[in-house]
């Protein structure tokens, strides 16, 4: 394939409007379309309160003007967990996936630890109206198991033919490196009947290629035309944007290389850019993505570029 051609549109949301509400950051921007042939979309994301507690909140846009903001909420839409419970230290968003005319929003659940810094697990809470989200339980949907026994994070689900597909980061290994844990993971892929009890057999989706190599972001997956497509953020000295292929949804070819995006030379995103999500509107495909700070300098937006231009 050609290398894709991102055009950087700029910085479309700033967390420094969300100061005077105690909040800071942006984490993990997903896209929502609300009218296809206008351009006008729902961007999801997680912002930390005064306590440095992530939850999920949204700003509407237009594609036509993405620089103003159209609207924004005050309030979250889902918080964290409740005391003692796996999303207790916070929540980051994974992908909406709506099936019978159920609207579910997969998650990060986060909690604090004592030799580690944290632990992640995986949440599932429905849609009650379009401002309201409620957990289907207080408990994860995918945790830690036998042969998993770290943590697992930032799922991106697809329901195919009534078959539930995720792939998702698993925490592979913590190293003591200078006395200072470091933790590896990679993107593995499960399966469910139901989208709330997940099978998993350990099946690598995409693995580290480097020495240097340690951790992946949350992916992103599409598919078109027989072929499943995936951008996520892999980091070494820092995050980069990162992209693969496959025939299956289970082997994948990381072409890293046509990602066609990159950290600026300067700027909000010149040190970092990472947690891409795409969407298609009438005039093309956009990804929004996060730069410096991993999310504290806020989400920016690009737009793919047809061949030759």
């Amino acid at each position: 394939m050609a290398t894709m051609n991102w055009k950087k549109l700029g910085l479309i949301f700033d967390p420094n409007m969300l100061k005077d509400k105690g909040k800071s950051a942006a984490l993990m921007p997903i896209p929502e379309v609300l009218d296809y042939d206008k351009g006008i979309m729902r961007v999801y994301f997680a912002p930390r309160d005064t306590e440095n507690r992530s939850e999920i909140h949204f700003f509407d846009v237009s594609i036509h003007n993405p620089f103003e903001i159209l609207r924004i909420s005050h309030s979250p839409l889902l918080s964290h967990g409740k005391l003692g419970t796996f999303d207790d230290s916070g929540i980051t968003p994974g992908n909406i996936v709506t099936v019978d005319g159920v609207k579910r929003l997969y998650y990060t659940g986060w909690n604090l630890l004592i030799n580690v810094p944290m632990n992640n697990s995986i949440g599932v809470a429905k849609f009650v109206n379009p401002e309201s989200i409620e957990r289907y339980g207080d408990g994860p949907v995918m945790t830690r198991t036998l042969t998993e026994p770290y943590s697992c994070a930032s799922p991106h689900v697809m329901c195919e033919d009534g078959v539930y597909r995720m792939w998702y980061a698993s925490m592979d290994k913590w190293l003591l490196e200078n006395n200072t844990p470091k933790h590896y993971y990679n993107i593995k892929y499960a399966e469910s009947d139901d989208g709330l009890n997940w099978k998993r057999q350990n099946h690598i989706a995409i693995n580290y290629e480097s020495d240097g190599e340690y951790a992946f972001g949350r992916p992103w997956v599409l598919k078109e035309q027989g072929i499943y497509k995936m951008w996520y953020s892999y980091r070494g000295d820092r995050y980069l944007i990162g992209y693969a292929e496959s025939h299956n949804g289970l082997d994948w070819t990381r072409l890293d290389e046509k990602a066609g995006i990159s950290p600026s030379e300067k700027g909000w995103d010149s040190e970092m850019i990472e947690y891409p999500s795409i969407v298609d509107l009438a005039d093309g495909r956009y990804m929004l993505y996060n730069g410096n700070g991993y999310g504290k300098s806020g989400i920016g937006l690009a737009k793919l570029q047809e061949e030759g231009k």
